[in-house]
């Protein structure tokens, strides 16, 4: 009984080694008809990124090449012209400013003070005058030839005047256009023109 199971066993032994070889081989098969139907398309991972890095570098170089056909030309400095650009650049357009001319204004001031009583009042107002022109000197020699005639008529228009209207800023403005006037009407009555532009007080004391 013994020897008879021996190589019942020997026997089953011999059919397992077959089956893992089998399977061996199978598997070996499967590998084989793998690589080849899908080993071919895939290829080595290092090679991949090398064609990668080879295309950016290529596109890299074409935009380059683009920028450097569209840069500007530089030009010898015999090609420039006198303002130092070269042939076929913008040119600058000049156009012209006007400038305001600007005229010399000459100064007077009326010697000693003009002193009159208030309308109304007992106080009174004693000023000191003093004029410009951007005329010539003649408007300043006509001033000096009629002083005795422009103070009359300077004194007769601040007669005119109360306590309250020589009272503040706005009041000063208005009294020394007032001279202003009177003054140009006594000139142009004389000499056929005033010419007296500002009138401006260099003292005013009311008391």
């Amino acid at each position: 009984m013994a020897e008879e199971e021996e190589p019942k066993k020997k026997s089953g032994i011999v059919t397992i080694v077959i089956f893992v070889v089998a399977g061996f081989i199978l598997v070996a098969i499967g590998l084989g008809v793998g690589f080849l139907v899908f080993g071919g398309s895939q290829g080595n991972p290092q090679d991949i990124a090398n064609e990668i890095v080879t295309k950016q570098n290529e596109a890299k170089g074409d935009a380059a090449g683009e920028g450097e056909g569209e840069a500007e030309v530089e030009c010898d400095d015999e090609e420039k012209d006198e303002e130092g650009n070269c042939p076929g650049d913008p040119e600058k357009i000049s156009k012209e400013t006007p400038k305001d001319k600007v005229f010399q204004t000459l100064y007077y001031e009326i010697p000693g003070s003009l002193t009159t009583n208030l309308k109304g009042s007992r106080r009174f107002l004693q000023i000191s005058v003093g004029l410009s022109t951007k005329y010539d000197e003649t408007i300043l020699t006509n001033v000096e030839n009629h002083l005795p005639a422009l103070k009359s008529v300077v004194l007769a228009a601040l007669s005119d005047y109360t306590e309250e209207m020589v009272v503040g800023r706005e009041a000063r403005k208005l009294l020394a256009a007032d001279i202003q006037s009177v003054m140009n009407e006594k000139l142009e009555e004389l000499e056929g023109f005033g010419g007296i532009e500002e009138v401006m007080f260099t003292s005013y004391v009311m008391q």
